[in-house]
């Protein structure tokens, strides 16, 4: 195995118990590298820090990172934005979202989904998962019908891939415009290309839990001409500034959408997180393949010592990026889930419990859009589970994230 072992000393401590806790957090990001660290701080000191604000195109770092990010993931276009949910929102507008518009969303799914379509002044109509996080296609189909919905946004929430190949499918057989979230999907891929070229538009996320790390940001991705022209003009590129772009459309779609129709949203990625992000673009297979080589170690180590935790596969066209474990535990009793969680908060790990009342990625708590019937995501969120794998934990913190998670499942039956 190719285990990441070389990020600083081991990190566990022993209370007077002698039971081991963990003692760093594991909402550790991922490290800017050295060379975007000094490029960053290159870019400050010429006091360039507006993407347009560069004598040509070759001198943004903004307009070099959507170079870049396009040939990376094998779109066309790429557009850098200061968040996915921004993304998310010009994918809409671009798509034609009309307000009151319904747009199909997965019921399990981060809250920036069905925001960004809120913002659309559209309605989400979600559709429920299954106990592999991924939305039902059969449930979707149903959706469509019934709701008459002409837009779908599929989420690949942590990374999880449907079977998009049947997603498709069925969006082109009633007529349904696709869109593809990928703010957890950069790396993943499907049957060996990069996830999100089974929609018009796809959208990625640098926010700091993603494989690539700005703090906040995003791109939009699309392969067709006037998507991306209209892309620009809502995130903020007017008169000729589409000169300072290396990835630009056709001319006839420049003039078609920056034209002054198109309102300026103001929503475009920073020179300096562009700068910050370069040069983890060319790091992300070899950053794939440690998570995927660590993540197989954990489940094993873990799925070793308790016989209650069950661990989805992804369907065999995918090629994942494991920076982070899910984990169904069907068979706890209810009154027994925050006795494990608060078990594991004492010993230094967070565990996030989906369908908690808490948490963003319940549908129960997107209380800003009408609210939903999902009997079966309910059900499965209520006893799902989510834990980071940082990538610069050393193995005994690695080891120590599985026996936590089993000792405290195993005290909990």
């Amino acid at each position: 195995m190719l285990l990441l072992f070389l990020f600083g000393a081991p990190a566990t401590a022993m209370v007077a118990t002698s039971v081991a806790t963990l003692s760093r957090s594991i909402k550790t990001p991922d490290p800017i590298p050295e060379e975007g660290i000094a490029a960053a701080v290159e870019c400050m000191r010429s006091g360039r820090l507006f993407r347009y604000n560069v004598n040509s195109r070759d001198e943004s770092y903004v307009s070099l990172c959507e170079a870049d990010f396009a040939a990376y993931t094998g779109f066309r276009f790429a557009l850098g934005m200061n968040s996915c949910g921004s993304a998310l929102f010009v994918s809409l507008k671009c798509a034609g979202v009309k307000p009151g518009d319904g747009v199909l969303t997965n019921g399990f799914t981060f809250t920036a989904v069905p925001s960004a379509i809120v913002h659309a002044e559209a309605v989400p109509v979600y559709v429920e998962c299954t106990d592999g996080y991924v939305v039902d296609v059969d449930d979707l189909e149903k959706k469509i019908i019934e709701s008459g919905a002409k837009f779908f946004m599929i989420s690949h929430m942590r990374g999880k891939v449907a079977d998009m190949d049947a997603v498709k499918e069925l969006c082109d057989e009633h007529d349904v415009v696709l869109m593809e979230d990928c703010a957890h999907a950069l790396g993943v891929q499907w049957k060996g290309m990069q996830c999100g070229h089974h929609g018009a538009i796809a959208s990625f996320s640098s926010q700091s839990y993603k494989m690539l790390n700005s703090g906040e940001g995003g791109f939009l991705a699309t392969n067709d001409d006037d998507y991306f022209a209209a892309a620009m003009a809502y995130a903020g590129a007017y008169e000729s500034l589409a000169k300072k772009h290396i990835t630009v459309p056709k001319q006839d779609s420049l003039a078609t959408f920056l034209d002054g129709s198109i309102p300026n949203y103001s929503l475009r990625m920073h020179e300096a997180s562009a700068a910050m992000l370069r040069p983890q673009i060319e790091t992300i297979d070899s950053r794939r393949a440690v998570y995927n080589d660590r993540y197989e170690y954990v489940v094993s180590r873990l799925q070793a010592k308790c016989d209650h935790v069950v661990v989805p596969d992804q369907l065999k066209e995918v090629t994942p990026v494991a920076d982070s474990l899910q984990f169904n535990v069907p068979k706890i009793k209810t009154e027994n889930i925050d006795l494990f969680l608060s078990r594991c908060e004492a010993r230094g790990l967070p565990v996030e419990r989906f369908g908690a009342a808490n948490n963003a990625r319940n549908f129960e708590n997107w209380k800003y859009a009408p609210l939903a019937t999902l009997p079966q995501t309910k059900a499965i969120i209520s006893k799902a589970f989510d834990v980071r794998l940082p990538l610069r934990f050393h193995k005994d913190e690695l080891d120590l994230i599985a026996d936590i998670i089993a000792d405290e499942l195993n005290a909990s039956f």
